[in-house]
């Protein structure tokens, strides 16, 4: 039976995100503004889609806000938001962001 319940998930899963995910390391920013000053954080994303990311940076971000990613690798940057945080690891936090009106090539890859 916990067999079935799994396939289940997956098959949700698969509904819910939409886009095809791709393993990728990519340098990013993420900038935004908190009380009048702009807070700025490095990291990088463990996978990439066109709408978005899951990427890993020292700052923890409130689930909601607006921010501004950018793309460390070809400087291409793109407003956001962060749609889910995740735990704190040695690196950082972990980040949901789905970009909002991405560029084709946000990425440099094709989807």
């Amino acid at each position: 039976m916990a067999l079935q319940e799994n396939v289940k998930f997956e098959q949700k899963g698969k509904e819910i995100r939409g886009v095809s995910r791709l393993n990728s390391r990519v340098r990013v920013a993420i900038e935004c503004s908190e009380e009048g000053q702009t807070v700025r954080a490095e990291g990088y994303t463990k996978d990439i889609s066109a709408r978005g990311c899951l990427a890993v940076v020292p700052h923890a971000f409130a689930v909601g806000q607006k921010v501004r990613v950018i793309n460390l690798i070809n400087q291409n940057a793109g407003d956001a938001y962060l749609i889910w945080r995740g735990h704190e690891g040695p690196a950082g936090w972990e980040l949901g962001i789905e970009l909002q009106d991405p560029m084709e090539d946000f990425w440099g890859l094709d989807f």
